[in-house]
């Protein structure tokens, strides 16, 4: 039996309900499941999805493991960022799918077109579409300017 080459990190999220994030995930990122665990109590104990080339892994709560989803209304501090083709489609697809927009797409200094959202779990998901290739020195040029007009 081949094993499945684990990556160097690996992304494992916590929620309150699994099952919902799944389904929340697929209609509104995209996300393909590959399974689910269940647990005793008939929650998801570790199930797996891929956004594009990327494996995520995803339980529901259980404090006896240390895995604790954030309060209801709270925002994670880390932010997960999505490569795609078209910034303004994926953006518009997790907001129809009941994300909270926290920016719009705009073209960004870097050579971007990104945007925003937070999903209903809490974690924050920017859509990011590369539309000019920059050289760290123009990219260097560009935020100078930029962060130099807000202040």
């Amino acid at each position: 039996m081949e094993q499945k080459a684990e990556p160097t990190v690996a992304l494992s999220l916590t929620v309150k309900n699994t099952t919902s994030a799944l389904k929340f995930y697929s209609s509104a990122l995209g996300a393909v499941e590959l399974f689910r665990m269940p647990a005793p109590d008939g929650g998801i104990a570790h199930a797996e999805f891929m956004i594009g080339n990327t494996r995520i892994y995803i339980s529901d709560e259980a404090e006896e493991y240390h895995a604790i989803a954030m309060p209801e209304g709270t925002t994670a501090s880390c932010l997960f960022s999505i490569m795609t083709e078209d910034c303004d489609k994926a953006y518009d697809r997790a907001i129809q799918a009941g994300a909270q927009s926290l920016s719009e797409p705009e073209n960004q200094f870097w050579g971007a077109r990104s945007a925003l959202i937070k999903d209903p779990f809490g974690y924050r998901w920017s859509f990011n579409q590369l539309v000019e290739a920059l050289s760290p020195e123009e990219m260097a040029e560009r935020a100078q300017a930029f962060f130099s007009s807000k202040q």
